[in-house]
């Protein structure tokens, strides 16, 4: 039982720890992709920590599953986990954990019904905007043109990810602004970032109580621009790309004083103006490699127990 207990408090200091050592990293605007991958790998730890807690506790408490988990077990093993000690706790963690599993695929589902059939709703609106000409196939081209006074593209993500422009922006763009937005959307579709968001909102929204899901959700909406900003701006240059973004949102006052839904939308073409170095690739790969640590940790805690028994 000590072993469950100590994966259960693993997983809620790295929770309550593991946000502000971000908040505060002064690399992770300099490596956004790094920075997702961090994320990634901090929640992971997380849900493993949580996972092998309750796996643990319900083999404390119940000898069905002690049996199954731990079956063909030499007793050292056993008397390691003191999995024979009765605890009047370990039954209740198990369920309130396994409660949370079940409630968090729920959440996993629900986000990705939710999501696909806003899909299927945009595509139609999309069909509806932009009617197929007499003798053109309904396909999958990568580009759809819409016309419209407002400058706007978005990725529409999916089986056949495409890219949407409205007439606007063709109009406003000048030169290799255009190239510069089909880069940053093209990032999108590749890095597959649709899932990241979909992940993240279901865990923020499964448990708002949560700091730690719902630092993921709003780093993962920052983070993912950030990276598709970088894409951009490597192919067609920092100042070509935020003189796009300028392009595209000048009209939504979200360069003024008045606080918007897009207000992240200045600090990004700071950033991208400002040109930070990245980091070097030794720093890079050791921030990725620690990372990747993060979720060994809850396993070596679970099995590092019944291996010094055997020894």
């Amino acid at each position: 039982m000590v072993v469950s207990l100590t994966l259960l408090a693993l997983g809620v200091v790295t929770a309550a720890v593991a946000p502000r050592l971000l908040a505060r990293a002064v690399w992770v605007e300099r490596e956004p992709v790094v920075a997702l991958w961090v994320w990634q790998c901090v929640v992971a730890a997380v849900l493993l920590s949580f996972g092998l807690s309750m796996t643990l506790s319900a083999a404390v408490a119940w000898q069905a599953v002690r049996s199954h988990l731990f079956a063909g077990a030499p007793n050292g093993v056993i008397e390691a986990y003191a999995l024979g000690s009765h605890q009047p706790w370990s039954a209740p963690l198990a369920v309130l954990l396994a409660c949370g599993g079940l409630w968090t695929g729920a959440m996993l589902v629900r986000e990705i019904r939710r999501a696909r059939t806003r899909r299927r709703q945009r595509r139609r609106e999309l069909l509806v905007r932009s009617p197929l000409l007499p003798g053109e196939e309904r396909g999958a081209g990568p580009l759809v043109v819409l016309e419209g006074e407002r400058a706007d593209a978005w990725f529409l993500p999916g089986s056949t990810p495409q890219l949407v422009i409205t007439t606007a922006a063709l109009q406003r763009l000048k030169g290799r602004q255009l190239d510069a937005v089909l880069a940053h959307e093209e990032g999108h579709a590749r890095a597959r970032h649709d899932w990241l968001l979909h992940c993240s909102a279901a865990l923020a929204e499964g448990f708002p109580g949560v700091r730690v899901f719902a630092a993921f959700r709003g780093e993962m909406h920052r983070l993912v621009e950030l990276a598709a900003d970088d894409v951009a701006s490597r192919r067609h240059g920092r100042l070509t790309t935020a003189l796009a973004l300028v392009e595209l949102n000048e009209d939504r006052g979200v360069f003024g004083p008045v606080s918007s839904p897009e207000a992240h939308l200045p600090q990004r073409v700071n950033r991208l103006l400002a040109a930070l170095p990245r980091l070097r690739p030794l720093q890079r790969l050791h921030l990725t490699a620690t990372a990747a640590l993060l979720p060994v940790v809850p396993l070596l805690v679970a099995v590092v127990p019944g291996l010094a028994a055997l020894n």
